[in-house]
């Protein structure tokens, strides 16, 4: 079986077929940075990790884009006390310290959208040139009835639509999307280029096609963001590129959202989690498997309840891995069929963790009986399987996470304990097993689980 995806825009499940054999172009819609990362913008860097992941284990050579757009109506908005670059950058900052908290793969490129201003005017040049474009008042507008196409993607008739209201007295039809913003009088010069057609900065959905052209090529494999961005989002990045002659992207693949209550998690609504928050409840490592193991198509309700769950059922995980090691040494992951069958099938998380919980469960029973084989052989497929959701506790990114202060903090209660379980020993050997049990319970009390083991007691948190 070979990977399939869904298509957003031929609303199927297709099996995927690069462009170039043995390679993969991917392009994620990035954040605009006007604050700080919630939670619900991790969600969707922590799916197209593991889309990542799984293509490069599945033998894939991927270049994978992920944008930023660094100058906006709502960044020069918010930026009231510093420069618009400053508060942009800061920003930009947080969200890459927070996509590396959660284990994410840097990007091959995260290409700025004021760094490709030259790309975006000969863009706009083409389009005018070809009859889909139009300038006003040092404004740039695409035309949307000059595409026929418009609206295939999210699946609109353009005569059901009605425009944003922005600027509608430049506009040809109040449909019209902005591609170019002439530069405002309130407006920060340092925020404004010079065109063909005066002073201004780009529009939002004309950044993604120049710099998607600019790094993957006029056709690449795969396109990616929120299906909140389905319309007008990428919706105007199809019109402005296919109407410029390029083939753009084959498959569109969209994930649900990460709501609080009934809304999706939104700046604009007020509703948001930071992650500090988050990492107040959970390890950043049990977050990522709160987000990772369900499907990418699915939503998320988040709540408290479910994510402290999630963590739990990470521990099991992490529990087997430790001690399969401690018996055997550790063993190079090597991902299960069924592991391999659910990933094919549309990215199946919840059936990929599943065969690895499976795989714990066996390799659980192998410990308990001594046999080092099923051992070795439980612990490569749960690692395998880990790797590609980026939760192999073994792994680089993870162990350099725990030095340090992690380090220093488990030795010490290594210490603690120690002593406890060595009293504990010494009331069963004077068959005080009163003294005994009342030295597990309150260790117990304090979340430390102890195990007798053939080689002596072993202690969890």
């Amino acid at each position: 079986m070979t990977l399939r995806l869904h298509d957003t825009a031929s609303r199927s499940i297709r099996e995927f077929v690069p462009i170039t054999p043995g390679r993969c172009g991917i392009y994620l819609c990035g954040p605009t940075v006007q604050s700080a990362p919630h939670i619900g913008h991790l969600r969707s860097a922590v799916n197209y990790d593991v889309l990542r992941r799984w293509l490069t284990r599945s033998g894939y050579e991927v270049t994978f884009v992920q944008n930023v757009t660094d100058i906006d109506d709502k960044i020069l908005a918010k930026a009231e006390d510093v420069e618009w670059w400053a508060l942009a950058y800061e920003n930009e900052r947080a969200f890459a310290d927070a996509y590396a908290a959660l284990g994410c793969l840097p990007p091959t490129i995260a290409p700025r959208a004021t760094g490709h201003v030259p790309e975006m005017v000969e863009l706009m040049k083409r389009l005018i040139e070809r009859g889909h474009a139009y300038d006003a008042e040092g404004d740039v507008y695409f035309d949307v009835q000059s595409y026929a196409e418009y609206g295939a993607l999210s699946g609109q008739r353009l005569d059901h639509m009605q425009g944003d209201g922005a600027d509608d007295h430049c506009k040809r039809d109040p449909r019209d999307f902005a591609l170019w913003k002439g530069r405002k009088p309130d407006e920060p010069a340092t925020a404004s280029w010079p065109t063909p057609w005066g002073p201004g900065r780009p529009g939002w959905h004309l950044e993604c096609s120049a710099m998607a052209g600019r790094y993957l090529g006029r056709a690449f494999d795969i396109h990616g963001g929120g299906l909140d961005l389905v319309f007008p989002h990428h919706e105007n990045e199809i019109a402005q590129s296919k109407a410029a002659g390029f083939g753009f992207a084959n498959y569109w693949v969209h994930h649900a959202l990460l709501n609080l209550g009934p809304e999706k998690m939104s700046k604009s609504l007020g509703n948001v989690i930071d992650l500090p928050k988050v990492l107040g409840l959970v390890r950043a490592i049990e977050f990522r498997y709160y987000i990772a193991t369900p499907h990418y198509r699915s939503t998320i309700d988040y709540s408290e309840e479910a994510l402290l769950e999630a963590a739990v059922g990470f521990r099991r995980i992490e529990n087997f891995v430790q001690r399969a090691v401690e018996r055997v040494g550790p063993v190079d992951g090597l991902p299960s069929a069924a592991f391999t069958a659910a990933l094919d099938d549309d990215l199946g998380t919840p059936a990929g963790i599943a065969s690895v919980h499976e795989a714990v469960r066996v390799g659980n029973a192998a410990l308990t009986a001594g046999d080092d084989e099923g051992i070795r052989a439980a612990l490569a497929e749960v690692r395998g399987g880990l790797e590609v959701f980026g939760l192999d506790p073994l792994s680089v990114e993870w162990a350099a996470s725990e030095v340090g202060s992690a380090d220093d903090l488990r030795s010490t209660l290594d210490s603690l304990v120690k002593v406890a379980l060595e009293q504990r020993q010494a009331a069963r050997a004077r068959k005080d097993y009163g003294a005994s049990d009342s030295i597990r319970d309150q260790l117990k009390e304090a979340g430390i689980v102890v195990e007798d083991t053939p080689a002596g007691p072993r202690w969890t948190l």
